[in-house]
Formats: structure tokens, sequence, C-alpha cells
């Protein structure tokens, strides 16, 4: 069977991704073939990304997320500043930020590195920063372009009342088309549910 490209992330509510979609119109300015900017209403926040895999092992992935969230309860997280990766000069990543609780987002995420390493999955070296990818620059984009829109951003508040009640995780199915990704949610768990007992 062919495998499957997909990754562990916590969906956003509607009304944060339609605030999200007014942000990159303000944003974009004239033709910025350069930039590739993110459906909005495909955004959420990559707690681990997974690549291809096999399907019979989507399975033993949704028992890792199950046993990842028992200990955690629900928790908020709130949208804060406008940001770039690696920095305003070379802008090749443009994302918000996420502030609010962050160790529970933290604890959350290196239950589940701790229990996919166990299945195989390379831990992330990098540390994790909580954030939503808007746009990412082309390859193709100069240096005073990229500057350019770094000196944007700079200038560029963004504030926003939708925040990210967190109640479950979802395993995504990444689809690539010519139109971008397609994503759909092959499973979920929800937070602060205990795992089942087994009958003695």
């Amino acid at each position: 069977m062919e495998p499957i490209r997909s990754f562990i992330a916590i969906e956003l509510p509607e009304a944060l991704k339609a605030e999200l979609s007014r942000l990159q119109a303000q944003l974009k300015s004239g033709e910025q073939h350069w930039v590739k900017w993110v459906d909005p209403y495909s955004i959420h926040l990559t707690l681990k990304f997974l690549g291809n895999v096999a399907p019979d092992r989507l399975d033993d992935i949704t028992k890792v997320m199950a046993a990842a969230v028992p200990e955690i309860a629900p928790f908020t997280l709130e949208v804060s500043e406008l940001g770039v990766f690696p920095n305003l000069r070379r802008v090749q990543v443009v994302w918000v930020g996420l502030s609010g609780e962050l160790d529970r987002l933290k604890q959350l995420q290196q239950n589940l590195e701790s229990g996919l390493a166990t299945l195989g999955f390379t831990p992330e070296s990098r540390p994790f920063v909580a954030h939503l990818t808007l746009a990412r620059l082309r390859d193709q984009a100069t240096p005073a372009q990229r500057q350019s829109l770094g000196q944007l951003i700079a200038s560029t508040t963004f504030k926003t009342a939708s925040g990210i009640k967190v109640e479950s995780i979802s395993l995504m199915r990444s689809q690539l088309t010519r139109e971008g990704a397609i994503y759909s949610q092959i499973s979920s768990a929800r937070l602060g549910k205990p795992l089942p007992t087994k009958n003695a």
C-alpha cells in the first residue's frame, strides 16, 4: 500500500482562520510571485511532522497520541506577534507566534516526541517553537525582496480576539496537489482523557 504523508497537529477554530486570512490580505502587496502564501483555512499548529508513513503504522501512531494526552488537561493558547525565520533582513518564513499556556503545549509535544521515538521516529534536534506559518519565500526571491517584506512585517501590528482552546490533537494526512496541499484528519485523541484500563 502507498505510504501516507502525515503529521500530528492542533487544528484551529474557524474564527481564527478568518482573521489570519485578513492578515494575509493586509500583507499582500502587488505581484509577490516570490511569496508562497499558505491557504489560511488549512493552517494548523504542527506538533510533529512524520513524513511518509506506511498505512499499517497509523494505529500505532494513534496509540502514542492517546498515551501522550491523559495527564494534560485542555488548555488555551493566544495568538501573539508576527515574526519571521531566520530574521527580518533575510526572510524565509513568515509566521504568527503563540503565547498562553505554552508549558502544557511543550509537555504535550515532548510526550509525543518520546512516544514516537519508540516507533523509530527521529526526535527533532531543534527546540520546538510554537507558531502558525503564513507564508514561505521561494528560492528565487532576491535579497531586496526578502528585506522589503521584512520591513513590511516589522511595521504591521496584528491583534486578534480569537484564542485556541486546545482539547484534542489530530493525526493528519497531507496530499500534495498542484493547487497546494489538501489536509484531512485520520484520527484524533482528546486531552485529559484517561487511557482505557485493561480488565483483569
